[in-house]
């Protein structure tokens, strides 16, 4: 994607790439992005361990058979999906081919496109620095497009957009000589992730697919490295036990590990607030980088134990074939030929 292509060229170049490189991996079985295909009851099964989720334990069953059962579903034959992308100002950034919101575009339209179908709808929220708007779930190609080009013109938010990222400038600064890591607040209001998290859950009763897109970095310690669960956590886990959830994670090479560059002027796209950080310190690196690497082990056994489906994709990786990856991996885990 490029600033110079107009929002429909662009729309078009990205739906063109996704159709004739993932089609048809998603056709059969209604099965989606995620292991678990519907919400109608069909029985019970034996609990494979390594497999099943304790979640779905069917106790009753097991209690009579004093064996472990599952509760198995149907395939809904209509499937309503929802994504919740983040706006915050740390999205926009990036340092290789995409920036951080571009990626998000290219993951809602990738859950889009690939799911839309006779009777499948989709509905969003999507925040951005003028607040949250909200689509009702709606079917067909149109309705897509319209979400779509709401994220691409979105406007950009922050007092200084797409200088920096939060996370590289807060990081860094607490891997320094004792500076506080700079800190903001989300694109989705106060509470940021959160109350975005906790509002689509009072809205949507109906069981659903709901895909969180950010790179959930809102709601985290102030250097976001402390033990504290994120704030975003416990809403998450409650949107897990009623839908299925499926939290693509965007970040950029930059925020894992820092480039030897000399003295480097940073600024929190959040809030503003600048830094100078002396890249060329090797100490320097190797306490950024294990500090991230602490931050991101962080956010990844939040989501797991939210009991979130994790999908990561990079700015400077080739996020279609990450998706790919992802689905045919769940496939494998539920058994199912892809």
């Amino acid at each position: 994607m490029t600033a110079l292509l107009t929002p429909e060229r662009r729309l078009r170049r990205l739906e063109l790439l996704i159709t004739r490189r993932l089609d048809g991996l998603l056709h059969g079985g209604y099965l989606g992005l995620l292991p678990g295909a519907g919400s109608e009851p069909a029985g019970s099964r034996e609990y494979r361990a390594g497999e099943d989720e304790v979640r779905w334990m069917d106790w009753s069953v097991t209690a009579r058979t004093t064996v472990p059962h599952v509760r198995t579903v149907d395939a809904d034959r209509e499937l309503a999906t929802w994504v919740l992308v983040d706006g915050s100002a740390s999205m926009d950034f990036g340092t290789a081919e995409y920036e951080k919101r571009e990626l998000a575009v290219g993951a809602v339209a990738a859950v889009g496109f690939l799911t839309t179908g006779t009777g499948n709808r989709l509905g969003g929220w999507l925040s951005s620095a003028s607040g949250t708007r909200r689509f009702p779930p709606r079917g067909g190609r149109t309705h897509l497009l319209g979400i779509l080009r709401t994220l691409v013109e979105a406007p950009r938010g922050g007092p200084e957009a797409g200088v920096g990222a939060r996370a590289t400038a807060g990081v860094a600064a607490g891997a320094g000589a004792g500076m506080g890591a700079a800190s903001g607040v989300g694109g989705l209001g106060v509470g940021g992730l959160a109350v975005g998290l906790g509002g689509i859950g009072r809205a949507v009763r109906r069981r659903g697919l709901i895909v969180v897109v950010s790179d959930f970095l809102d709601g985290l310690d102030e250097d976001g490295l402390g033990p504290g669960a994120p704030t975003w956590e416990r809403p998450l886990r409650r949107l897990a036990h009623r839908h299925q959830v499926l939290a693509v994670h965007v970040t950029d090479p930059r925020e894992h590990e820092l480039p030897d560059v000399g003295m480097l002027p940073m600024v929190d796209p959040e809030t503003g607030r600048r830094r100078e950080v002396p890249t060329a310190s090797r100490r320097l690196r190797e306490r950024y980088a294990a500090a991230v690497g602490q931050q991101q082990a962080s956010i990844a056994s939040a989501l797991k134990r939210a009991g979130a489906a994790h999908l990561v994709l990079r700015t400077d990786r080739d996020w279609v074939a990450d998706i790919a990856r992802h689905v045919l991996a769940q496939r494998r885990l539920r058994g199912v030929r892809a």
